[in-house]
């Protein structure tokens, strides 16, 4: 089988901790993996979503692309933070164009910044079940500032931005090409990156709800550093995994028990939210993913408090991929952290 390269269009997860890439080709609706690579950041170097360091993120996203020995130069990244609204409204039934044209004026009613700072998109889902003459949008607004500042870093790297998406999409189109839901289920599908986790969560194969928590992988990782009096890295690894000091363990257990279930009361707080705005959608499994993801036990401390089955995603399920170059065992330890690069990956030039 043939696969092209989709006009050379590669993902970039910029996150928080590390930069992901990943390139994919397609035919006849199937992928193959072709390129993957993951370089870390500094701590610090992006914080909610902001770059603060555009200096060591260009650089290391050109470090990146000579390791990975990518030649492709287009571009697809994803954003998320306090600058990304995402919102689900119902409207006077109307055209793609009409709405287009009034899309600034409804906007004013659901984003709580001004207007003239953001980029707007929106995406008709349809009829709403609720009101027939009215149909259901998902609303974007993205701060012009923090899409600038993105766009700028992958420039200086010497790539061209062609779409800026947004986390919980990239996480939905990744969840869509591996896995297959009933026409009527509900899941939630929750990616635990280091400073923000990504909620969405999905009724008929179509975006529900998305909420952004401004928790994750980073706070159990400074907990670790200050009761061990140990370094970032040291502590990184422990947190997913490392052997311990038996002296350290009962210390290092109680923070990563304590951090979990920290991190579980809001996603389950959010589930909740969720079902009581709705005529109590019941939800029938959660999908987790992100580098958080693989905390030590954290699904099954998660699985607990929600009294719904988790399951850690593999984002490379369907994916075809040859053995002589990407090792089983690998993508299987890094797929949760692919899991918005992925999704990224999947998107073609001209999509909205």
């Amino acid at each position: 089988m043939i696969f092209g390269r989709k006009k050379g269009v590669i993902g970039l997860d910029i996150g928080s901790s590390s930069i992901k890439l990943v390139e994919l080709g397609e035919s006849k609706g199937c992928y193959k993996l072709l390129n993957l690579g993951m370089s870390p950041l500094p701590p610090e170097a992006i914080v909610d979503g902001a770059l603060m360091d555009s200096v060591t993120i260009i650089e290391t996203i050109r470090g990146l692309i000579k390791s990975t020995k990518v030649k492709t130069k287009d571009v697809i990244t994803s954003v998320s933070g306090h600058s990304v609204i995402v919102k689900k409204i119902s409207l006077p039934t109307m055209s793609e164009a009409e709405l287009e044209e009034s899309i600034h004026w409804e906007a004013e009613r659901y984003i709580p910044f001004d207007i003239n700072d953001v980029n707007l998109d929106f995406q008709i889902f349809g009829a709403s079940p609720s009101s027939p003459e009215l149909m259901d949008v998902v609303l974007v607004a993205a701060k012009k500032d923090i899409i600038n500042d993105y766009v700028s870093v992958i420039i200086e790297a010497g790539l061209n931005p062609v779409i800026i998406d947004v986390d919980a999409f990239a996480i939905e189109n990744m969840f869509s090409v591996n896995y297959e839901v009933e026409k009527d289920e509900t899941v939630a599908l929750v990616d635990v990156g280091a400073s923000i986790t990504n909620m969405n969560i999905l009724k008929n194969n179509m975006t529900a709800f998305t909420r952004d928590i401004f928790k994750g992988g980073n706070q159990i990782t400074e907990e670790i550093q200050k009761q061990l009096h140990i370094d970032y890295e040291e502590a990184e690894k422990i947190k997913v995994g490392s052997k311990l000091d038996p002296a350290s363990s009962p210390i290092v257990q109680e923070v990563l028990r304590e951090a979990s279930e920290s991190l579980a009361v809001e996603i389950g707080n959010s589930i909740d939210f969720y079902q009581s705005t709705t005529t109590y959608e019941k939800i029938s499994k959660l999908y987790l993913s992100g580098g958080s993801s693989k905390i030590r036990e954290f699904d099954i401390v998660l699985q607990q408090h929600i009294g719904i089955p988790v399951e850690i995603v593999n984002p490379f399920k369907n994916i075809e991929y040859n053995e002589k170059n990407f090792e089983i065992e690998y993508l299987r330890e890094i797929g949760p952290m692919m899991a918005v690069g992925v999704g990224l990956a999947t998107r073609k030039v001209g999509d909205r």
